[in-house]
């Protein structure tokens, strides 16, 4: 499964885009409110989830966390014991750990990044202790990819395809969205 965690303050279009690409390439995704069902984003727009995080736990099968960004969901995100306990359990399992925009600084916080290649939302480099940053729209270095922001979230979501389904999956969307 992939879980998908949202918080109130959280960038719909990075949260739901990367819902989106993986529901097309037919991969199970859970999108998870932390602490109720309904979420209400940075722009104010109401998001139903799947659940909320007092129904799942880390000892399910875990195919990968993403963590959409925005603020302040970003930080409500890394508040979340739940959240956290799912990222360490993927990191502890070699999972597939997605962050977009501030939210490669619970992964950076969380000291995941050291020595790994990776990018977010310009302001946040501080909080991706001992990462390698180089300012990309998207990185993927080993289990972790991050992106940096709104404006690359289906890159991101393709990105996460491909790491999950292979890079043919990942084309034969990108066409079909009519993406470059």
């Amino acid at each position: 499964m992939i879980y998908v965690f949202l918080a109130d303050g959280c960038e719909e279009i990075e949260a739901l885009t990367p819902i989106d690409v993986l529901r097309r390439a037919k991969k199970d995704v859970k999108v998870v409110g932390v602490g109720k069902k309904t979420i209400v984003s940075s722009h104010n727009i109401r998001i139903t989830c799947d659940a909320e995080t007092t129904e799942v736990s880390p000892n399910e099968d875990i195919e990968a966390v993403i963590l959409p960004g925005g603020m302040p969901g970003t930080l409500n995100l890394e508040k979340s014991e739940k959240v956290n306990e799912f990222i360490d359990r993927a990191s502890n399992d070699g999972k597939l750990i997605c962050a977009i925009c501030a939210a490669p600084s619970v992964l950076g916080h969380k000291n995941l990044l050291r020595g790994k290649t990776a990018t977010c939302f310009p302001g946040f480099e501080k909080d991706l202790y001992g990462a390698v940053v180089i300012g990309a729209p998207v990185e993927r270095d080993g289990n972790i990819i991050t992106a940096r922001g709104m404006g690359v979230a289906l890159e991101f979501g393709l990105k996460t395809v491909e790491a999950l389904c292979g890079s043919e999956v990942a084309e034969s969307i990108k066409t079909s969205v009519q993406s470059e």
